[in-house]
């Protein structure tokens, strides 16, 4: 699987809420591309990552 633009091994299915929590990122601040697509939060819990997957999580970040 690819995230961020690195190659990430997983030794098991995951989510792509436990991707997002796993990799240090609160899923309430956070907006996440799969293959292309944008994921609505509400489905973060529902969608099964796959090893061919390319995923991308860019975290908000406030400041003036």
């Amino acid at each position: 699987m690819r995230v961020n633009g690195k190659d990430v091994g997983t030794a098991s299915p995951i989510t792509l809420k436990d991707l997002i929590l796993n990799s240090g990122f609160r899923e309430d601040r956070v907006a996440v591309e799969l293959n292309g697509k944008i994921i609505p939060r509400s489905e973060y819990a529902n969608v099964l990552l796959k090893d061919i997957d390319c995923v991308e999580i860019v975290g908000f970040v406030g400041g003036g």
